[in-house]
């Protein structure tokens, strides 16, 4: 009887290991945090900076900023086999007075490994959506680009002095728009020629997501300014919004490196 008692539990501990040993573990779904962050070659810009720091930009002009306010959207998460995740939402981010500088898009994913991406701005589909998001109309002295623009959203504003080459001190206004051209100017309601889709989205690479998972976004302001298209404050520096080579130029020079990748921590 002890024998056969002996036999039965070798027996039922056989079976249970080989049981531990075929389970499959499923991934735990989670969020994704974001930070995002701004820098001047490197040099972190913090809200103390704004109006006092002066930087000298690529093509020698010193400037200071006093706004920087900015729109991302769609963050993407692409697994290895091909599925993508993403939320749909937008993000407002206004680093001087830190908000929305932290981010959880409304989605959450596997743990693994992925491909992160997001778009800087609205694209065209989401930029048709004209008057359709009621914070972003409200938000910030209104993001809404006005109707003979070409309507949609505002990518960014970027706002401060500079010193002009005869040495005045001169506001600027870098506001990033869908970029619109026009039979004549000033633009008037029917003089739209054409609209082009000047945002642009931004690859952070591969990334792994655990539980805990925050990624850091970094925009080196400098980029702006400098890469491909070296940026004179003296040519332009405001009433760029009706501008349809400077909106392609300053969409190219935010493509070229504006955004990377910071640090990942889990």
């Amino acid at each position: 009887m002890k024998k056969i008692a002996f036999l039965l539990a070798i027996t039922f501990a056989f079976i249970s290991c080989n049981s531990d040993d075929d389970v499959t573990t499923t991934p735990e779904d989670t969020t994704v945090d974001f930070t995002f962050s701004q820098n001047w070659a490197g040099d972190a810009i913090e809200n103390s900076d704004y109006e006092t720091t002066s930087y000298t930009n690529a093509n020698g002009e010193s400037l200071k900023l006093s706004k920087l306010v900015y729109l991302i959207s769609d963050i993407t998460f692409t697994a290895a086999d091909g599925t993508v995740y993403d939320a749909g939402d937008y993000n407002l981010i206004d680093a001087r007075n830190g908000t929305n500088v932290n981010f959880t898009p409304g989605i959450e994913i596997p743990e693994g490994d992925y491909i992160v991406s997001f778009t800087f701005g609205f694209d065209d589909e989401d930029n048709d959506l004209d008057g359709g998001y009621l914070d972003l109309n409200s938000s910030d002295g209104s993001w809404a680009v006005p109707g003979p623009l070409g309507g949609g959203y505002h990518y960014m504003r970027m706002e401060g002095a500079y010193n002009n080459n005869i040495g005045i001190n001169v506001n600027y206004q870098y506001h990033t728009v869908r970029a619109n051209r026009h039979s004549s100017f000033p633009p008037g309601p029917d003089t739209l020629e054409e609209l082009r889709d000047t945002s642009f989205v931004v690859n952070l690479g591969a990334i792994t997501i655990g539980s805990n998972t925050n990624i850091e976004v970094k925009m080196n302001v400098d980029e702006w300014f400098k890469n491909p298209n070296q940026w004179d404050l003296n040519t332009w520096y405001t009433i760029l919004m009706p501008d349809f080579e400077a909106q392609k130029d300053m969409s190219e020079n935010g493509t070229a490196g504006a955004f990377s990748l910071g640090t990942v921590t889990q």
